[in-house]
């Protein structure tokens, strides 16, 4: 049996892309890591993780054998992550990247960028973990910095970076938000603001995207925007609710970080602290293992 190990970072929203099909995010340096043990078997994998990933991580295994025509496998699955689950903070890409890269080192074997990601993103989809295929996010967690991609054709549009010396405040409440509860056609009535947000991100001015995505999720998934406003007013550079929430991230100086921590504190759940990440998945030890 040989083992395969691997991480992924977590990444946060600048422009959602269920209305256009083009969204934009970062990478942020919360993380899932992956040990993967296989051998020639059944197609049976046994998996210790969290339970809502299950499916996922045994598919994506499965499949990243069958595309490097390794052949039917067995074996077992380790994932370990301190990314919130259902919250907007990308788990669902970054256990999909980290599982396929952990499993393309048990079976010896290697796959371009494009190849990996597009394993990932397949059985995301088949697992109903995103309604656009969340290239966006896929890119984010993998790569590190800043991406603005188009999901349809799964296309980076631009890559950059942010300055490393912000510090990322999540504010995390207590429930979740399904992707099966999302409904597409809610983001569609307000098309107009998410390509003004993407036209925002394109040009480099990041905050006023990722407010103007923020209030336009907000009014499609009926929840609040008020963490990210008062995470703003308490001197952060940018914030918005990430992906379809219900979390919000803020960016800010390292200055500010009190101030703003202080404020959205004031909200219901948790609030973490985090980094921006530029270091691609296959740069990053896991430390989680």
């Amino acid at each position: 049996m040989r083992t395969g190990e691997a991480a992924s970072r977590g990444a946060a929203t600048i422009v959602n892309a269920i209305a256009t099909g083009k969204g934009a995010a970062f990478g942020i340096s919360l993380e899932v890591d992956a040990r993967v043990q296989l051998e020639t078997g059944d197609g049976h994998i046994e998996v210790d993780g969290p339970k809502e990933g299950e499916s996922l991580v045994t598919e994506c295994i499965r499949a990243t054998a069958s595309a490097t025509k390794t052949g039917p496998v067995r074996g077992r699955a380790l994932i370990r992550s301190d990314i919130p689950i259902s919250r907007g903070l990308k788990s669902s890409s970054s256990v999909s990247n980290v599982v396929v890269l952990a499993a393309l080192r048990a079976v010896g074997k290697d796959l371009d960028d494009d190849a990996l990601l597009n394993i990932a993103i397949d059985e995301s989809i088949r697992a109903g973990v995103t309604v656009t295929g969340a290239y966006d996010d896929a890119t984010a967690c993998h790569f590190g910095g800043l991406v603005v991609t188009d999901n349809t054709s799964r296309t980076i549009i631009k890559r950059g970076a942010l300055d490393p010396e912000l510090a990322v405040l999540i504010q995390v409440p207590e429930g979740k938000i399904a992707k099966s509860s999302v409904e597409p056609a809610r983001f569609a009535e307000h098309v107009d603001d998410f390509k003004n947000a993407l036209s925002l991100a394109v040009e480099g001015e990041y905050p006023e995207a990722m407010a103007l995505n923020s209030m336009a999720t907000a009014r499609a998934l009926d929840i609040s925007d008020e963490a990210a406003d008062a995470a703003r007013k308490a001197g952060a550079l940018a914030a918005g609710i990430t992906g379809t929430g219900p979390a919000s991230v803020a960016l800010c100086r390292r200055d500010r970080i009190k101030n703003v921590e202080k404020a959205l504190s004031a909200f219901d759940g948790s609030v973490i602290r985090a980094n921006l990440n530029s270091t691609p998945s296959r740069e990053v030890v896991p430390r989680l293992l």
